[in-house]
């Protein structure tokens, strides 16, 4: 429980949020953060909530950083990534990640659903059955069309060590579907003792495992494309009611904004079987992904995305709010273009179903972005890769194989930009450095 605040420690509390917030050299809208502030004191760290005029529900704390005004813009989207109802299937879908935090997060990157999933069957068996049969329908129905392409799918865990296209994958690993493999209805790998083995897409139903579907759609009216992912969480309802989570674990609900009311009574009969630690172990997890980021794969676009998350829901309201504001400052928007330079990549190769003009138009947008974000040397080399990127896409030249190593320098040199600014900025909040020395104390992550 959150200690109350008088009216004259909120006030202080906010004008100690806005000094730092100078000296970081970012804008703070004091009635902004004033507002937020209260309405995260009042918060409770499990509660969800009905926006019944949205029609859109979730946890109290996600729906205070929800942009209503692109509801209709996201439910278009999940028409297509979502898997539909059927009488033995219950679904709720909900935009996660950064596209859910659109209040505050002007520049996400993606368009990551999650989908709550619940099958009912006489045995888990058959459950996995009709999972397998929803997400390869769904894959096929999707496949490809003027304004969306599927990518890859994940159905499945390996049960042995195997090879495929030369890199050896582990036992236990997620097993990655492409488009062509999906449509086959099958993929060629080898075992580690080097003998072939065509590998059929029900080999999935053995453990499906971490189920996620990924296209790339295009958006006509933003003159852009974006990856959507969905993300699944399956469950099995046997006869007698009992719930049980076919990857092992039911996700809580701290991240989710759920786009249709209808699908309240899924989501309630299965928030009771969400555990009353889920808080804590969520947190464990999100740190463990902040020891991931700053020291394995170093991005502090996203350390600042989840100590964004750890913070609001422990009570660290000071330094959630300082990072909040980090996410709309102009520097900001290149974690936007890193992202959408793998999302061109998807959609710009030889046999994809994308528009060309709408990849010329956002690659334009990229150039203008980086010129008026950036400054120096770097921002000539990014916006001369990005110029070469736009005559491949218009046919002026041919890049051929130069288009990936393209892709991968302009990428490498964003990154590293976008590294810059939010490592410095996240650096000069007392409370993160805190956190980090704590974590870097016990030497693993999720302590």
């Amino acid at each position: 429980m959150t200690e109350e605040k008088t009216p004259v420690d909120a006030q202080e509390e906010v004008e100690q949020i806005i000094k730092t917030a100078r000296t970081l050299g970012v804008e703070v809208d004091e009635t902004d953060v004033a507002q937020w502030l209260a309405a995260m004191a009042g918060s409770e760290a499990m509660k969800w909530d009905l926006d019944e005029d949205a029609g859109v529900y979730g946890h109290e704390i996600t729906l205070l950083d929800f942009d209503k005004g692109s509801l209709e813009r996201y439910r278009r989207i999940a028409d297509i990534v979502q898997l539909p109802d059927l009488p033995n299937v219950e679904t709720a879908v909900s935009l996660a990640g950064s596209a859910a935090q659109g209040v505050i997060q002007l520049y996400p990157g993606d368009c990551d659903y999650f989908e709550r999933v619940n099958i009912k069957a006489e045995t888990q068996e058959e459950a996995c059955r009709i999972l397998a049969d929803l997400m390869r329908d769904k894959a096929l129905t999707k496949f490809e069309g003027p304004d969306y392409q599927l990518l890859e799918v994940r159905f499945g865990t390996w049960q042995e060590d195997v090879i495929k296209d030369g890199e050896p994958i582990g036992n236990g690993s997620p097993i990655s579907w492409s488009a062509d493999e999906i449509k086959a209805g099958q993929m060629q790998v080898a075992r580690a003792s080097g003998e072939a083995w065509e590998v059929e897409w029900e080999y999935g139903c053995l453990d499906p495992g971490w189920c996620k579907m990924d296209w790339v759609v295009t958006e006509t009216e933003r003159k852009g494309v974006v990856n959507a992912s969905n993300m699944l969480d399956v469950t099995w309802e046997a006869p007698d009611g009992s719930i049980t989570p076919l990857d092992g674990f039911i996700d809580p609900y701290f991240q989710e904004v759920y786009l249709e009311a209808d699908s309240v009574p899924l989501f309630s009969k299965l928030a009771e079987h969400i555990s009353p630690q889920a808080l804590d172990e969520y947190v464990r997890q999100i740190t463990g992904e902040v020891y991931k980021y700053t020291h394995k794969h170093i991005n502090y676009g996203k350390v600042a995305k989840r100590l964004y998350n750890v913070f609001r829901l422990t009570g660290r309201y000071r330094a959630a709010a300082l990072i909040r504001e980090l996410f709309d400052e102009p520097a900001a928007l290149l974690y936007q273009v890193w992202s959408l330079l793998d999302t061109i990549d998807d959609a710009g190769k030889p046999d994809s179903t994308i528009d060309r003009e709408t990849l010329v138009q956002q690659t334009d947008d990229l150039i203008r972005d980086v010129v008026e974000t950036c400054e120096g040397p770097m921002e000539t080399e990014i916006v001369m890769s990005l110029i070469k990127m736009r005559d491949s896409l218009t046919g002026r030249v041919d890049l051929g194989e130069g288009w990936s190593a393209l892709i991968t320098n302009a990428r490498a040199r964003v990154e590293g930009l976008v590294n810059e600014f939010f490592k410095a900025k996240l650096m000069g909040i007392t409370e993160v450095v805190e956190f980090l020395e704590a974590m870097e104390e016990t030497k693993k992550p999720g302590f």
